[in-house]
């Protein structure tokens, strides 16, 4: 099996090489704009929050997507971001992490419907999206990081590949020692070819 890149390649949708930069420079951007163009990026966000009582507790965003066995397609991650929210009554002790698996399992799943970032296209993704209020089980966890209330982004532009019959899963967990409002969100972009 040949390990062509999806870089680069003239015949391709997501080509990017420029010719004869010094004589004519030219603007490249990255290979998800032209996914975009060719209505192929998608995206699925999930956002959970609770109210935590007087001894605290935990609030978990996961997201599991799956591409299907026939699908024909492959999964490239563009983005994985999200965020943690946190109002707070009292002094606490904050904990947030953000994991990202490989052929997990999620339990009590809710299907969730990817959105085309080429606003007004018909075109629908062929991989399964599904959410959680649990953290993924199973698989392997293969990227664990700490996370502070707010905002995180992670690019991977291409650099996760999920071919046929395979999943990534992503949890978003935060939790609280006392009481507070508390909430974790948790996105996934990707293309696919």
């Amino acid at each position: 099996m040949p390990n062509n890149s999806v870089f680069d390649q003239s015949n391709g949708k997501l080509f990017g090489q420029l010719v004869n930069t010094y004589a004519a420079p030219g603007v490249t951007a990255p290979p998800d704009n032209s996914a975009t163009v060719a209505a192929r990026e998608f995206i699925t966000t999930f956002m959970t929050s609770s109210s935590l009582g007087i001894l605290g507790g935990s609030v978990i965003a996961s997201i599991q997507i799956s591409n299907p066995s026939g699908s024909g397609r492959t999964l490239y991650v563009s983005r994985i971001s999200g965020g943690v929210g946190i109002s707070l009554s009292l002094l606490s002790s904050f904990n947030g992490s953000l994991t990202i698996t490989r052929a997990g399992t999620i339990s009590s799943p809710s299907t969730l419907t990817p959105f085309n970032t080429l606003f007004g296209s018909s075109a629908t993704s062929a991989m399964t999206a599904r959410s959680s209020t649990s953290a993924i089980s199973g698989g392997t966890s293969f990227f664990t990081v700490p996370l502070n209330p707010g905002m995180f982004s992670f690019d991977y532009t291409g650099g996760l590949v999920v071919p046929e019959n395979q999943s990534i899963s992503i949890t978003v967990s935060a939790s609280l020692t006392v009481a507070g409002v508390l909430s974790s969100n948790a996105n996934m972009s990707w293309w696919e070819g």
